[in-house]
Order: C-alpha cells, then structure tokens, then sequence
C-alpha cells in the first residue's frame, strides 16, 4: 500500500468525478489520503470529503500564500478545530514562499509561528510549505525546536540539501512529489538519495505537479505510484521496500490516522 500524503481533493478540478478519482486511486494501490487544508474557514469541505470517504484523512491550517486572509485565527483556534473531527491528522500547510510573493514575509512568517505552536502543543504534524526560503525556514525550525519538539513534514520538497540535512537533523521528514520524477530533477533525486530512508514520504499535491509518465495531465493521487517508483530507483530497493517503508513513516508521523482496512 501506498499513501498519499498531500493532495487537494476539495479543489474544484475533482468535483466533477472525486468518486472515479478515489477509486482510481485505491485500484492503484493507493489505500489512504490525506487532503490538506489552505484556508481554515473552508475546513467544513474538507470534513465533508473525509466523512464520505474512510480512506480519507484531513489537515487544517492556512497555506502561506493565503496568510493575510486569516491572520485573525490564533493558535487557539487551531488547536480547537484539531478536537472537532477524527479525521483531522495534521497542521496546514503553512510556512514561507518567498517565489511568488503574493504575501509580505511578515504575515507568512505570523502565521507559520501559530501553526508550529498549534503543531507543538498538539504534537500533530505540521505540514511545512517551503519555496525559495531556505535559509528562513531552517532558521525558524532551528529556533521553535529549540523551545520545544514539534512533529513536521518538508512538504513538496524542491529546496536545497541544507534544508533538507535541517528538517532530518531536527526530528523532520521529508516528502517528495512528481517533482522527483522530472528529467532535469538530477539534484533533487541526489537530495532524496541522502535522506534516511525512515524519514521518507511520497506525496502528488494534486491537482498540480503530474510524475513524469503523466506529465501534462491533472495530477491524482493514483500518480503517486511514479513517485514511489523512481524514490525506490534513488535509494536502491523495491518498490515494494519503498511503498512499505514510506507507509509505515506516514503512519508514524501521522500518530492520529489509523490504518483503515478496506
């Protein structure tokens, strides 16, 4: 089995055939799914989807380039909304993306600070969105781990090997996408190659990023399976070694999803 650990099933490209798409997904062998929040206040879409599907979990938190939308919910409040439903397993995504700079560093920066707070007291992982903010993001881990651990996942990860060796160091994992797939990816696939294989997640972030054997089409959890198949390649294992290593990871970082049995 596989496991999904970041797509967007609640965005409009599957409202059409999220049913196909979730069968699809599980003929593949793709048993589970965590689909992540980007703005707090649509977290009752998100609790709808994983109330139709068991096999479906859920984040709750504020993607960073939405940060000055919800600048008014408190780590309170995040830490409240964890206790409504079961299937919220995680924090985020929230953290830094300084390559499209819709929001000032400062409002992303507030709100990552509330996230890794809720995450720590919590201790559900935060779902970390890093891009061309490297030294930023490993500083703020470096600091807010030193006043306490708290569960995170790199999420997407097509950062440096800096950011990468800070998240390990720090108690973090790493999740790598499609991204890993592409031709011109040779330094990403080298970063993968030094990640320890215990700290290993697969993920799509559909509906963007489609692997490589589907490159051009809307991305679906179903993909991840290329993924997985080119991370094993990187590490020198199966593809069944990688599919049961990255599982196991997602259900240890993911302390609250239980395995569910179709």
């Amino acid at each position: 089995m596989l496991i999904d650990t970041h797509c967007h099933l609640d965005f409009a490209d599957f409202e059409a055939e999220r049913d196909e798409i979730v069968a699809r997904a599980m003929e593949a062998g793709v048993g589970q799914m965590v689909t992540i929040s980007t703005r707090v206040r649509k977290l009752d879409m998100l609790l709808a989807i994983t109330d139709k599907y068991p096999n479906i979990f859920c984040s709750v938190g504020t993607h960073p380039n939405n940060a000055n939308e919800e600048l008014d919910i408190t780590a309170d409040d995040l830490v409240a909304l964890t206790k409504k439903h079961a299937k919220i397993v995680a924090i985020g995504e929230a953290g830094l993306d300084y390559f499209y700079d819709t929001q000032t560093p400062e409002d992303q920066k507030t709100g990552l600070l509330r996230h890794i707070e809720a995450a720590r007291r919590t201790q559900l992982p935060l779902v970390i969105h890093s891009r061309a903010a490297d030294e930023d993001m490993a500083a703020i881990l470096r600091d807010e781990t030193g006043k306490g651990a708290f569960p995170f996942i790199l999420h997407c990860f097509s950062s440096g090997q800096a950011l990468a060796d800070t998240g390990v160091e720090l108690g973090g994992y790493v999740s790598f996408s499609g991204i890993l797939t592409f031709p011109k990816s040779t330094e990403l696939r080298d970063i993968a190659a030094t990640v320890p294989l215990d700290r290993l997640l697969v993920e799509t972030d559909a509906p963007y990023l489609a692997p490589k054997r589907w490159r051009g089409k809307r991305n679906e959890p179903s993909y991840v399976v290329n993924t997985a198949e080119v991370l094993a390649e990187v590490k020198g294992v199966s593809y069944e070694e990688i599919a049961r290593i990255t599982t196991e990871n997602a259900f240890r970082v993911f302390s609250r999803m239980p395995k569910v049995v179709a």
